[in-house]
């Protein structure tokens, strides 16, 4: 049952008329009730109309959408059909019954419809990340769901949403189970593709790895064999495994991140590659690729996010545009340049455009031979654009 109805200025109903499922708080005109940090809230327009029904926030998105049907309740019933629908999504992918890979994501916030929540699947264990106070308040349910959906498949849930809720949140949780297995599975190996990974995913960034890059390292494989390759902002070291196994001559990893590298370290000899063959860098992968010791075949730019908010994304253009130039400029002519974006700010056509002004910077030929995107357990809702946050293209460099 909603707590408080908010109505909306006038003109601010049109993109939830088209089920995009973000209230601003400057759309606001008024509000009866008072509702607070999690509440469920009617959204309707200027002139009483009903537009969706979600959870409040005091924010600058105050309100995330769940139900666009007034006859829709949020409760216990309405979360374990939406956790449900999302393991489905996921057998219907055929990435839950996958042998060679048990990591994967249960639940992509908007992706799944439901906003402020990201559920991530390693081995046996699932970590439950909430972007939101209010669906924080559900973690119980929707942890108990998970369990319930996967019918043995999932035995554990970790919360880890100290990191990904508000700074200003008063009531942020430590790090904890909520349904703790009989197996402490902690310290398991995790598997990719047939590939051995050891993953931190209580300490890691995000929820341990980076699981949206899978196909994309498929791809670097395939392209790899004899290759020398120089692997940026590489964390635990996930396109350098695909590099090394698919026979590439060299393979050199760069991170600021000792103890990102530590773990690297780990996953090269996991997987049987501790040889001449794998540097371990550390040092600012900005830095390091102005200036770059070798001519390498294949250079992988994979930076975090350069713009959260739409008021950093010039900065943050002039940043990839930075980075771009440089590799362009140093790779070897007939060299493969992978380069992403992961700022749900910078659009694909955004980031298109960056690296074309970079290349007509170096004054090289430059080639698309593929665009790239997150996988398909990290759905995007047609409806929100920016659930297609990851950006990638493969340029082949003349």
């Amino acid at each position: 049952m909603a707590t408080a109805k908010l109505f909306l200025k006038s003109k601010k109903d049109q993109s939830l008329m088209r089920q995009h499922p973000w209230v601003f708080s400057g759309a606001i005109k008024k509000i009866e009730g008072y509702p607070t940090e999690g509440d469920i809230v009617d959204v309707h327009a200027n002139k009483g109309r009903f537009l969706g029904r979600g959870l409040y926030s005091d924010a600058s998105i105050s309100v995330r959408i769940l139900s666009f049907n007034e006859e829709e309740e949020i409760d216990d019933e309405f979360f374990k059909n939406a956790i449900d629908r999302a393991w489905r999504l996921r057998e219907s992918i055929g990435i839950t019954e996958d042998e060679g890979t048990n990591i994967f994501r249960l639940v992509h916030a908007e992706g799944d419809n439901l906003p402020g929540l990201v559920v991530d699947v390693y081995g046996k264990t699932a970590i439950l990340q909430a972007h939101a106070p209010g669906m924080h308040m559900q973690k119980e349910i929707i942890a108990k769901q998970i369990v319930d959906s996967s019918k043995g498949r999932i035995l554990s849930v970790f919360d880890k949403s100290g990191e990904s809720l508000p700074k200003n949140y008063e009531n942020k949780p430590d790090p904890e189970y909520i349904i703790k297995g009989d197996n402490d599975m902690e310290e398991e190996h995790y598997l990719e593709n047939g590939y051995k990974f050891n993953i931190d995913w209580k300490l890691g960034q995000k929820t341990g790895f980076f699981i949206d890059q899978r196909d994309n390292r498929l791809l670097l494989g395939s392209l790899a064999k004899g290759k020398s390759v120089l692997n940026t902002f590489c964390y635990t070291g996930g396109f350098s495994i695909y590099a090394l196994q698919n026979g590439a001559s060299l393979v050199h990893s760069v991170d600021s991140s000792q103890s990102a590298l530590d773990i690297l370290d780990k996953n090269i000899e996991l997987n049987g590659f501790a040889d001449d063959r794998h540097k371990t860098i550390k040092a600012d992968a900005m830095q390091f690729v102005k200036d770059l010791p070798l001519d390498y075949d294949i250079i992988i730019l994979d930076p975090p996010a350069f713009a959260k908010h739409v008021k950093n994304r010039h900065n943050a253009i002039q940043g990839y545009k930075r980075l771009n130039s440089s590799a362009i400029s140093q790779i070897k002519p007939g060299g493969i340049l992978f380069t992403y974006s992961c700022s749900q700010v910078i659009t694909q056509k955004i980031f298109r455009d960056t690296i074309t002004a970079a290349a007509i910077n170096v004054g090289r030929q430059v080639k698309i031979l593929h665009q790239m995107t997150q996988p398909a357990d990290h759905p995007i809702n047609i409806f929100h654009p920016e659930s297609e946050y990851l950006k990638g293209l493969v340029l082949y460099i003349e």
